[in-house]
Parts: structure tokens; sequence; C-alpha cells
């Protein structure tokens, strides 16, 4: 009986050993949180759009003739961007529409912090229409847009 005992609990220690071995690693894994509604949708936003407007220029970090119509004489037209809640270091993209028609792309750094304006212009070249301007976040996801006509 004996040798019956010392082999049972042998076993059973090999068992527990085994058992045991494994238990840590599963054991080690972290519940996951659940984020909030609300707070994913801020995270998934790097930054919030304050302003987005064109006009026909940009003086002391401000823009000027700011309009939704421009005459077709007017050489070139500027887009300008105030961002604000940046929550990192990001870029983000100007893309241009005359029409459905993509014109250009112009990409530009936003720094992180409480504001950010920068802008990025084009030139018409007489083309007469609806346009758009669409600002794309650095997943390339439009996060906003505006749109004027050149008459």
């Amino acid at each position: 009986m004996k040798k019956h005992a010392a082999w049972t609990w042998m076993l059973v220690l090999l068992v527990v050993a085994v058992l045991g071995m494994g238990l840590p690693v599963y054991g080690q894994e972290k519940a996951k949180q659940e984020t909030p509604a609300k707070e994913m949708g801020k995270e998934a936003a790097a930054f919030a759009v304050k302003r987005l407007v064109v006009g026909t220029g940009v003086e002391d970090g401000e823009p000027v003739g700011v309009a939704e119509t421009f005459p077709a004489s007017a050489e070139k037209v500027y887009c300008f961007l105030e961002a604000t809640d940046i929550a990192k270091d990001t870029e983000v993209s100007f893309v241009w529409f005359n029409g459905d028609k993509e014109l250009s792309k112009f990409s530009v750094p936003l720094k992180m912090g409480p504001k950010w304006r920068t802008n990025a212009y084009k030139n018409l070249r007489g083309l007469k229409g609806d346009w758009k301007v669409e600002i794309r976040n650095s997943d390339g996801k439009v996060v906003k847009d505006v749109k004027f006509k050149v008459e």
C-alpha cells in the first residue's frame, strides 16, 4: 500500500505542477477596460476644426477676403484652417476639387497643443464652377470640407 500511496502522491504533485505552470500565463492577462462611446470619439479625433474658410489671402495669421463666391479674375484663393485640441503631432491634407475632379493635395503638419493655424492656396487658372476643399486627417478620412464658387 505504501508504494501505491507514494505513486498516487507523485501523480497528484505532477498534475498540480503541470497545471500550476499554466496558471500564471492565464492569470497575467489584464482585464480590458471598456472605453465609453463619448471618449472613443475623442480618441479617434486627433483635433477639432474651429474654423475652415476660403479667402483671398492670409495676413498676420488671419484670413482676409473671406467669401463663398469669387470672381473668375481671382488668381488664387487660400483655404485657412484653425485646429484646436490637438492631441498629438499629426498631419492634415488640403484636397482641392473643381466639381468632382480632384486637382491637388497638399499636406501640412499640425503640432500638439491647444491651437494651430495653417493654410494652403490654389491657383485657380480661370477655372469656374463649384469648388470644394476637404481637410483629411493622417488616415485620409475627411474631417471637414468647405465649398465655394468661382463665377
